[in-house]
C-alpha cells in the first residue's frame, strides 16, 4: 500500500516509516524543505500542501494518512510564543493535511492523526477510555483543538483516527533520556506526591498500536494508545531505578517544580494524573508486545536490562 507520513522525522515518525518499510508499504513523506520525487511539501506559512511530486500529483494514489505531527511539549515554562508554535505545528498542519484530503477526488481510506493523553487534563483516580469527557486546561484545549482539526477529512467520508498517545518509553524518548543520567546515579526522583498517575507505552507498541487503528475498520473517532496497566509516577521511579540497579529514594517536592517549570507547565505535566484505558486497543484484539513497564523500560535503555531484571526476579 501507498502510505503518506506527516512528521516523519520525530522519534514516532521515524519507527513508524522503519515499520511501514518492513512490511514493504511504500511510504511517501511530507516535508518542509525542497521536496524530492515522491515527497509532499508542507507550506505553513502560505497554508497549502504541495503534492506535486506525489505519484499522480495528489494524493489519488494514497491509501492511508498517518500526521505525527507536533513541536516537542517539553518541560519548560510557555511563554505565549511557545504555545503558538505548539498550537501552529499541531492544529494548523492538521487542517491543512484535513482539507487536502476531503479535496481529493478518491481520498484515502484513512487518516490517523496523532492526539495525546493531554487531552483528559489532570483527572486524579479517574479511569479515563475514549468516551470520557476532555479535561481542563491548556494542553487539554491544545488536544481538543488538534483533533477537531480532522474534521473536514470526517465530513469528506473519511475514517478518521485520533490516536491520544500516553508518555512514550524509548530511549531517545525524553522521557527516559533526560532521566537515565539521574537514576544511574542513584538520584532518581519521584515527582510531587508521587500519586499521579502516568499512562506509558513502549515504542514498539505506540508504532504497532497506529498500523492496527489504520488498518482495523471499526476503530473509529479517539484511541488511546497506552498500556493497559498504568502506574503511579512513584511507581515508575522504582521500576526504572530497579532497570538500571539503583534505588529511588528522593522525590521532587511539587512546590519546586512550580518554582522550576511555572505553576501551568508543572500541574499540566510532571504532576498531571491520568489512568487511560486503551478501551480501543483491548476491544479490537491489540496484541501488546510490552505490558510490563520494568521490561519495557528494560528493553528501551539496554537489552542487557531484560536478562538482569530476570535475575534480579528469580533471586526475590
Amino acid at each position: 500500500m501507498k502510505m503518506l507520513v506527516s512528521g516523519a522525522s520525530g522519534l514516532i515518525g521515524e519507527a513508524l516509516i522503519a515499520r511501514l518499510e518492513s512490511d514493504r508499504h511504500t511510504v511517501h513523506r511530507v516535508v518542509r524543505r525542497a521536496p524530492a520525487e515522491g515527497e509532499a511539501f508542507l507550506d505553513v506559512d502560505k497554508r497549502r500542501l504541495d503534492c506535486s511530486r506525489l505519484p499522480g500529483g495528489n494524493l489519488d494514489r494514497i491509501d492511508a494518512v498517518f500526521n505525527l505531527s507536533g513541536e516537542r511539549i517539553t518541560p519548560t515554562r510557555w511563554s505565549a510564543a511557545k504555545k503558538e508554535r505548539l498550537r501552529t505545528s499541531r492544529v494548523v498542519v492538521t487542517d491543512l493535511l484535513s482539507r487536502s484530503i476531503a479535496a481529493t477526488v478518491e481520498p484515502p481510506s484513512v487518516f490517523v492523526s496523532a492526539s495525546a493523553s493531554g487531552y483528559y487534563g489532570d483527572r486524579g483516580d479517574e479511569e479515563l477510555d475514549e468516551e470520557s469527557t476532555p479535561g481542563r486546561g491548556f494542553l487539554a484545549d491544545l488536544c481538543r483543538a488538534w483533533e477537531a482539526a480532522t474534521n473536514a477529512a470526517r465530513d469528506a467520508g473519511v475514517r478518521v483516527v485520533n490516536v491520544r498517545t500516553g508518555l512514550v518509553i524509548a530511549k531517545q524518548s525524553p522521557l527516559v533520556f533526560a532521566q537515565l543520567p539521574l537514576f544511574r546515579l542513584g538520584l532518581g526522583p519521584h515527582l510531587g506526591s508521587g500519586r499521579q498517575w502516568m499512562p506509558w507505552i513502549s515504542l514498539d507498541d505506540e508504532v504497532d498500536g497506529i498500523i492496527h487503528a489504520a488498518f482495523t475498520p471499526t476503530i473509529d473517532g479517539p484511541c488511546n494508545l497506552s498500556a493497559p496497566d498504568p502506574v503511579r509516577n512513584k511507581t515508575f521511579a522504582a521500576a526504572f531505578a530497579k532497570v538500571v540497579g539503583s534505588r529511588s529514594r528522593y522525590g521532587v517536592p511539587s512546590f519546586v517544580l512550580e518554582a522550576a517549570l511555572g505553576r501551568e507547565t508543572a500541574h499540566e505535566t510532571a504532576l498531571a494524573s491520568q489512568r487511560l484505558v486503551p478501551r480501543q486497543l483491548i476491544e479490537t484484539g491489540f496484541p501488546f508486545a510490552d505490558r510490563s513497564l520494568e521490561h519495557a523500560l528494560a528493553r528501551a535503555i539496554d537489552p542487557e536490562g531484560t536478562r538482569r531484571l530476570r535475575r534480579h526476579s528469580r533471586a526475590s
